[in-house]
């Protein structure tokens, strides 16, 4: 049967649209590459992977301040409501990465090709060493931090931050289940891979450690420096009263901001727009740290 120009590109737009909606699907991309588990692990050459120690500290186990709500409901409470200590259990998260990589991969189109796209990925691995600290009252009313031990749930959270002026911008990690299976297939992790979707779904045991990927794309090319966010590596944090935004507001909790304790990671590119290449990026930024730990 002979098929007219109009009903040919009809079908290829369904079989294409079609073909995204399989590839789309969490369960196909994950099940894409058989060799990430039955395999003995890749063994990585010394050096490949970047480790980062958790910053651990006693003070991240307490917070103080104002509960702006308590004292606006009834100033009779002003007294209680100031400099009010709260306490919680911390717990951290070991980080090892290898630097940025680039990889192309084919996205069919609606007209039934395929494009070429150029993706951007983080290769990673989080430790549970089992490092948490708790607050222990004593007898006589003071509170000691001690180190304990606890599975964790490991949220991941990437950005990359462009820091160049001229193209300065922030870009959201993008889930990519067309990345998946090709990046698999070239790292041959010969373990279980996770990404930010599926790496929360189980707690980390202590002494387990997990690998992980975080995928980026459409990065400007022109982008020579840039960092990389990693929230989620402790459930650390601080927070902030604004009492005039409450007043104004009335609302529970209106103008109390967190700020989560986050891994900065800093890279440099020296390449041009037009060849990118992941051999160019370095960790680490001439004349500033590799790393550090910020709230945002």
């Amino acid at each position: 049967m002979k098929m007219t120009a109009s009903a040919r590109t009809c079908w290829a737009g369904l079989l294409a649209a079609s073909v995204v909606a399989v590839l789309a699907c969490p369960s196909f991309s994950q099940a894409q590459p058989s060799a990430q588990k039955g395999s003995a692990p890749r063994r990585l050459a010394s050096g490949v992977m970047v480790t980062i120690p958790p910053d651990i500290q006693a003070t991240d186990t307490v917070s103080v301040g104002d509960v702006t709500e308590l004292a606006e409901a009834d100033p009779s409470f002003g007294k209680f409501a100031k400099g009010v200590r709260f306490r919680r259990d911390i717990w951290y998260l070991e980080f090892s990465f290898k630097r940025p990589r680039m990889i192309w991969i084919d996205v069919p189109q609606p007209n039934g090709h395929m494009r070429k796209r150029l993706v951007w990925y983080l290769l990673y691995s989080v430790t549970n060493h089992g490092q948490a600290l708790t607050s222990v009252k004593q007898p006589d009313g003071t509170y000691e931090v001690e180190k304990t031990e606890m599975p964790v749930r490991f949220v991941p959270e990437f950005l990359l931050s462009a820091r160049d002026p001229e193209v300065s911008r922030e870009y959201p990690e993008r889930v990519l289940p067309l990345a998946f299976g090709p990046i698999v297939a070239r790292e041959r992790p010969g373990r279980e891979l996770f990404t930010s979707v599926t790496m929360p779904k189980q707690e980390i045991a202590v002494g387990e450690t997990r690998w992980g990927v975080a995928t980026w794309d459409n990065i400007d090319p022109r982008v020579d420096f840039f960092s990389i966010y990693v929230k989620g590596l402790t459930n650390a944090y601080r927070s902030k009263d604004d009492p005039e935004t409450f007043r104004r507001l009335r609302r529970l909790g209106a103008g109390r901001d967190f700020e989560q304790k986050t891994l900065k990671l800093n890279f440099w590119r020296p390449g041009d727009e037009y060849d990118e290449k992941e051999s160019e990026i370095q960790y680490g930024v001439p004349g500033q740290v590799d790393y550090e730990w910020v709230y945002r």
